[in-house]
């Protein structure tokens, strides 16, 4: 094998490759990546192809290289990724001589072990594509739900996104049980009746979002037991999580809630500006004044307290006040991106709805809120807790 690449070029591809390596694994093999070279007939051009895989997700990358000697070498993907961002800026020459893969470049030059190639298992298969999506909007979308997805592995399936596919929309959500984010999206299926309803890890299905670009389609592949998607030469499969998350429509559908509208960058600051004398889990507390068309949030206890008024419009109370983790509602707001926010709100120790302002529903209609309708494909439910005097 004997290939000739830019250095930037080599870099990207493995650092890409080597995210789904094992940072710890009982078989050696499986912290290597594959790089297997094909040239082009009648010409130096050709591929370089870079795979790796672990017991969860595999990933794949076609670049290309100027390839003198095709074949396949496994090496040691973390100590080449290393190699990579220490080589000069400029052409890389590689090749394997003897049990050695040489990377060379600028007058520098690196060795390394080569690890057995018959001990290394073959790369998963592609799923059944189902369809294409935006790859923008879907790493938006990913980003968007993925805060509210579970942080403890005793529970695996919490620490998942959902993917669900009907017909031409994507719904992606994630719980902790403390809050429910859910985001919808245009699609393209393959197939008219395209469905579609499964668990994918949330810190994968985040790395892959970000990982696929921000421009062109992203092909999405599923069967039984995994998830894959494709993107500009890119491919990757990542296992499926056992078990479903509990259905997001009932615990949406709020009974006559009085509903605030506040400017989205105000109140996010405001929220962190408060927070600082927030300890532990205390929580910040907001209160709704009709009369005022105002926001007053307060956080603290004792002398050790903060708060701020903001303009706000509430219908359907005179007056309401709500308590939130600190936390969770600076997640929830970061995720959305337009100008004013809609919440929707039951009262202390209650549910909570917040859609994009843009809404024209009415309290109790879901308004913006509802899947597949108007401009509210992004909602984000948080748990009130009962606020204290501050």
């Amino acid at each position: 094998m004997e290939f000739r690449i830019e250095r930037s070029a080599l870099a990207e591809a493995v650092s890409w490759a080597a995210r789904v390596l094992p940072v710890r694994s009982p078989v050696p093999v499986l912290g290597g990546l594959l790089l297997d070279t094909e040239a082009a007939a009648g010409s130096g051009d050709g591929r370089l192809r870079i795979s790796g895989l672990d017991y969860e997700a595999s990933a794949r990358i076609d670049v290309e290289a100027e390839v003198s000697g095709p074949g396949k070498v496994l090496v040691m993907g973390r100590r080449l990724l290393d190699i990579c961002k220490v080589l000069p800026d400029g052409p890389v020459e590689c090749a394997v001589e003897g049990s050695r893969f040489t990377v060379s470049g600028d007058g520098a030059r690196f060795g390394l072990s080569v690890l057995p190639l018959d001990d290394y298992p073959a790369l998963p298969p592609l799923p059944q594509v189902r369809g294409a999506v935006d790859a923008e909007l879907f790493a938006a979308a990913v980003a968007d739900v993925a805060v509210a997805a579970g942080r403890d592995d005793t529970l695996p399936v919490l620490t998942g996104i959902r993917l669900g596919l009907d017909g031409d929309t994507m719904t992606l959500a994630a719980t902790d049980r403390y809050r429910f984010a859910v985001r919808t999206l245009p699609w393209k299926a393959s197939a008219p009746g395209e469905s579609a309803d499964v668990i994918v890890s949330a810190r994968r299905l985040t790395e892959i979002a970000r990982s696929l670009g921000r421009s062109g389609l992203v092909s999405v592949a599923l069967d039984a037991g995994s998830a894959g998607f494709e993107h500009a030469g890119m491919r990757t499969t990542v296992r499926l999580l056992e078990g479903r998350l509990p259905r997001h429509d009932k615990l949406f559908a709020l009974e006559d809630p009085a509903v605030a509208v506040v400017d989205r960058a105000r109140l996010a600051e405001a929220v962190k500006r408060v927070s600082v004398v927030a300890d532990g889990d205390s929580p910040v507390q907001m209160t709704f004044s009709r009369a005022d068309a105002s926001v007053t949030l307060r956080a603290g206890y004792e002398d050790d307290v903060a708060s701020q008024r903001l303009p706000a419009t509430l219908e359907g109370a005179e007056e309401l006040t709500v308590a939130f983790n600190p936390a969770y509602l600076a997640d929830a707001l970061a995720s959305f991106t337009g100008p004013a926010l809609r919440l929707q709100l039951l009262g202390a120790g209650q549910r909570a709805l917040i859609t994009d302002g843009a809404g024209t529903g009415g309290a109790g209609t879901g308004g913006a809120g509802t899947d597949g309708a108007g401009t509210g494909t992004h909602r984000h439910l948080l748990m009130s807790v009962r606020p204290q005097l501050v």
